[in-house]
């Protein structure tokens, strides 16, 4: 469990961004791939001889035809042959497309291609997101995120291109014309996955997308579904816990007020950093929901808080910090430099992944809800550029969406687990016979794509059983339709 450390740590990271993006003023949307501390969720095996690591030259700007369009850069993915069964039988390919992060996180935590490929003979591959981890266009990654005009290269669409090159080179490589692909993603993973297969249904058979909030854009979801989930998680667990959250705030409000308000704080709650008090706490109640399976995270805050003895209510959040963290002897530091993932998204949310997530009056956080204008003229002052919070919706889809894919989509899992607050903007109907929703009510946050464990629930092994079903449905159909084809 302790090299899951590198990978749950970066929720620190996370944390500041989560908080910022639902407040009217500031830049960020929260991140879908965020990190626990490690006692929270289960880790691959280490990392197998199997792993074969490639970089491909990828060109820069797919869509224009500048000069400077045509620069390159080197794009790292990675492929396991362990299980394949080759080109010549046209043996299935696995991928699994990258999102917000270094390729190191994917092959860490998304087991679902290892535990399954052999099962199917599939080749296993990983491909790394641009401008993340070692694929990082302009040299370095402080020349990449130099200005606006280095960054305006940021952005899904470039992203999907470069997956649709390397999986054609990959191909082609391999001799593997017609070995279909399945492509998998989480999160901003999934999206990316789910508008893959309708972007390039020539290169990709089908797509499992989890947790992947397709319909969180442009007012289709409301801005508060987001913290109503996590405060109906909390509630659902403990009327007291959820009461004593919510009257918190005023407390250390009243607290902050003071002229030594800072310094009790402070105190009470072991920080180094006390201005950032309930930054943190926020984060913890909103990773905690996000991600409380497999080891009932939110149980265990709501317990440390309902088994407190005592009338001092941030006494009580002070031991929900510690069930959270583990006892440490600071627990809030001062700021620490962007990382390339903070940086990255940042500016992938002030362009076109503007996801309106706000705090409304009925939830047990303070309210704050999104407003647009000013997260435009935030992201303006930022970089320069106004965020274009309709593009997803024209570029994807979006607005009438289940109506419109009856007749244009298919071959897409999208899988939610209810207590991940991200499933308010997932996709929680089937669409047609081809395009199914598998949800499950006490999932978390792109669970089904962990390592399967002895200790899954019972529930979790179904819903991975019926992801399993649907891809083999696909691929029996296409060998059955391929062999016609071939024949004819």
């Amino acid at each position: 469990m302790d090299s899951l450390v590198e990978w749950l740590l970066f929720l620190v990271v996370f944390l500041s961004i989560s908080i910022s993006s639902s407040s009217a003023g500031r830049i960020g949307i929260p991140r879908g791939a965020a990190v626990l501390k490690k006692q929270h969720l289960p880790l691959k095996r280490a990392f197998s001889g199997d792993l074969h690591t490639y970089f491909y030259t990828q060109t820069l700007d797919h869509f224009n035809y500048k000069p400077e369009s045509y620069a390159t850069f080197q794009q790292r993915y990675v492929i396991n042959y362990k299980y394949w069964g080759g080109g010549a039988v046209s043996a299935p390919i696995f991928v699994c497309l990258g999102a917000e992060q270094a390729l190191e996180t994917d092959l860490q935590t998304i087991g679902f291609l290892d535990d399954n490929a052999a099962h199917f003979n599939a080749l296993i591959v990983y491909i790394e997101h641009r401008y993340y981890g070692e694929s990082v266009p302009f040299g370095s990654r402080e020349e990449a995120f130099r200005n606006a005009y280095r960054m305006g290269y940021l952005n899904s669409a470039q992203a999907l291109a470069d997956y649709a090159e390397i999986i054609a080179d990959i191909k082609n490589n391999l001799q593997a014309s017609h070995s279909p692909v399945i492509v998998i993603g989480a999160s901003y993973g999934g999206m990316l996955a789910s508008w893959f297969r309708l972007k390039y249904p020539h290169l990709a058979l089908g797509a499992l997308a989890s947790s992947a909030p397709v319909l969180y854009f442009d007012n289709i979801t409301p801005s508060d579904a987001f913290y109503s989930i996590i405060t109906k998680s909390f509630r659902e667990t403990s009327e007291s816990c959820y009461q004593t959250i919510r009257r918190s705030w005023s407390v250390i409000d009243s607290y902050a007020s003071q002229p030594w308000g800072l310094s009790v704080l402070s105190s009470k709650f072991r920080t180094c950093y006390a201005s950032e008090l309930k930054k943190e706490l926020e984060s913890i109640y909103v990773v905690a929901s996000q991600f409380n399976q497999p080891a009932y995270v939110v149980n265990r805050v709501c317990a440390a808080i309902d088994e407190t003895q005592t009338d001092d209510i941030l006494f009580k959040i002070f031991a929900a910090v510690v069930a959270f963290n583990g006892n440490n002897r600071c627990y809030i530091n001062p700021p620490t430099p962007e990382s390339q993932t903070v940086t990255g998204w940042k500016w992938q949310t002030c362009s076109e992944m503007v996801i309106p997530i706000g705090v409304g009056e009925n939830t047990m956080f303070q309210p704050n809800p999104f407003d647009l204008n000013t997260f435009i003229n935030d992201c303006i002052r930022t970089y320069g550029v106004a965020p274009r919070p309709h593009w997803i919706t024209s570029y994807y889809g979006g607005n009438d969406f289940n109506f419109i894919l009856q007749k244009f989509g298919s071959n897409i899992i999208f899988s939610n687990g209810l207590r991940d607050p991200f499933s308010a903007g997932g996709v929680l109907e089937h669409i047609s016979k081809s395009i199914r929703a598998v949800t499950t009510t006490y999932g978390s946050h792109c669970l089904d794509l962990f390592p399967k464990s002895d200790n899954d629930p019972e529930w979790l092994t179904k819903q991975r059983n019926i992801e399993l079903r649907i891809i083999k449905g696909w691929l029996v159909t296409y060998y059955a339709d391929l062999k016609a084809f071939q024949k004819g």
